[in-house]
């Protein structure tokens, strides 16, 4: 027996669209300072030179933080942990994470998820590109008194 072959449509009526998706809010709002929007280019934003090995961009918003972070190959950033949950992403690279008792490498195209107040430290394997979200924003690195980084 043959299958009836189901053909993929799109209404691309603009008042039918409201039929067929309806925006639900999945939790209560908290009373937050209205955001503001932002639209950065990376060569725009200022490069912070935190130690000879060490250079970072941040973009900042109301709960969020992304920062660009270019470390030189052997750069070391030393054993902390902090309350922000951090997403690191690999764009050019490779750095060496040692984190729960193991060591992870991860490469350009690589995500290693942080849990917050979890201990770990880094190595530049190589020259590398890394963009590290941080929920909340990182205060310390706001306000630089991020010694740990600052003592190479």
């Amino acid at each position: 027996m043959k299958k009836a072959k189901q053909k993929n449509t799109v209404n691309h009526d603009p008042s039918a669209s409201s039929q067929l998706f309806e925006l639900k809010h999945t939790a209560a709002a908290t009373p937050k300072k209205a955001g503001t929007l932002q639209h950065s280019a990376w060569n725009e934003v200022e490069v912070e030179s935190v130690n000879p090995l060490l250079e970072r961009q941040l973009v900042v918003g109301n709960d969020v933080m992304l920062a660009r972070i270019l470390l030189r190959k052997g750069c070391l950033i030393p054993l902390h942990s902090h309350v922000n949950e951090q997403l690191s992403y690999i764009l050019e690279g490779a750095l060496k994470f040692s984190i729960a008792g193991r060591e992870i490498v991860v490469r350009a195209g690589e995500v290693l998820t942080i849990p917050p107040n979890m201990p770990h430290k880094a190595e530049a394997l190589e020259d590398t590109i890394d963009l590290d979200i941080f929920h909340p924003p990182r205060a310390d690195w706001l306000n630089r008194t991020d010694q740990y980084l600052r003592s190479k």
